[in-house]
């Protein structure tokens, strides 16, 4: 398995991402959306997820294919930014049909960014206006860091981001993974410099530092960020994808599997504090491909891809104005 030539969740063929922010506001909103209707699931794991629509992506549920799913700042005034997006599949006669109505679904999730030093006293909620903006700029090229629904995340220690990653398989299916990256634990081992992730890592894509050589990590869980706010302020949304034609019960257990990318990652992980949440979707623009593929193949390249995606976030993080942590980039300057 390698990286697909962008390294980026839009390797898997079809699939678009957008991102919108507000500097002052310290938040934003990513969306991502496809040519045609796409099968979606997603599993929680976290304890105090925040979610629009998510039930019907149960295997069990009616609903099957979609048009966009959206990872957003704000916590629960961030799900709005759905809200934006629904009104643009509208406009473009996208959704889900009945009869004549057109009703666009558009499930998605969100992480609590309120304390982060921004300033969030707005006059109306400004989320459904970055759902539409992030929608509008979707697309296979964008950039990772404190943009879109990375930019206020938060790590224990470090500013969290927006990351992506990429695998493709050796049958030719794709696999890839976006993540914005807010958990209560670390994503760096005690002294901020190597990342939990590295085993993980391909071509030096977060530095090229290795594994920390100390043993006996894990039993330090200090916090900057738990000293700074709440103990609830956190979450790692996610969405791992494939062009593999999976059915809804599969893109579930992709989900499932791709948990592991997180624990992986983060320490600790999937606490009370967390929303932890992966939605799993398959664009199945690969038609030829065998249906016997092997989905614990796919499941352990998504796992893959969301560990590297949020060593990603996190090194590409940039300071801005009223940061209350520091950036990976900032304090590993050479």
């Amino acid at each position: 398995m390698r990286p697909g030539p962008l390294n980026l969740i839009t390797d898997v063929a079809g699939l678009y991402v957008g991102n919108a922010q507000d500097d002052t506001l310290k938040s934003g909103t990513t969306v991502v959306t496809a040519d045609r209707p796409f099968m979606a699931s997603v599993h929680v794991m976290g304890g105090a997820p925040g979610t629009r629509e998510t039930d019907l992506l149960a295997p069990d549920k009616t609903i099957g294919n979609i048009d966009a799913l959206v990872l957003s700042g704000g916590s629960a005034f961030g799900l709005d930014a759905c809200s934006g997006v629904v009104d643009r599949l509208h406009a473009a006669g996208r959704g889900y049909r009945v009869g004549r109505a057109v009703v666009p679904i558009v499930p998605g999730a969100i992480l609590f960014d309120l304390l982060n030093g921004g300033d969030k006293n707005w006059g109306s909620n400004p989320y459904a206006a970055l759902g539409r903006t992030a929608y509008d700029a979707a697309s296979q090229h964008f950039t990772l860091g404190s943009v879109g629904a990375g930019t206020g995340a938060l790590t224990a220690m470090l500013k969290g981001g927006l990351g992506s990653a990429s695998l493709v398989l050796r049958d030719g299916a794709t696999v890839g993974a976006l993540v914005a990256t807010n958990p209560i634990g670390s994503v760096t081992t005690p002294g901020n410099r190597h990342f939990y992730a590295a085993p993980f890592e391909i071509d030096n894509e977060f530095g090229g530092l290795g594994p920390d050589p100390a043993s006996g990590l894990g039993r330090d869980l200090s916090s900057d960020k738990h000293k700074a706010m709440l103990d609830h302020a956190n979450t790692t949304i996610a969405i791992v994808a494939t062009d593999a034609p999976l059915t809804k019960p599969q893109c579930h257990r992709m989900a499932v599997a791709a948990h592991d990318g997180i624990a992986r990652a983060c320490v600790p992980a999937h606490a009370p504090g967390d929303g932890d949440l992966v939605f799993g979707l398959s664009t199945g623009v690969q038609s030829d491909a065998d249906p016997r593929r092997d989905l614990t193949l796919i499941g352990h390249a998504a796992a893959l891809c969301l560990s590297r995606a949020i060593a990603r976030a996190v090194f590409a993080a940039r300071p801005a104005p009223n940061d209350i942590l520091p950036c990976w980039a900032t304090i590993n300057a050479q």
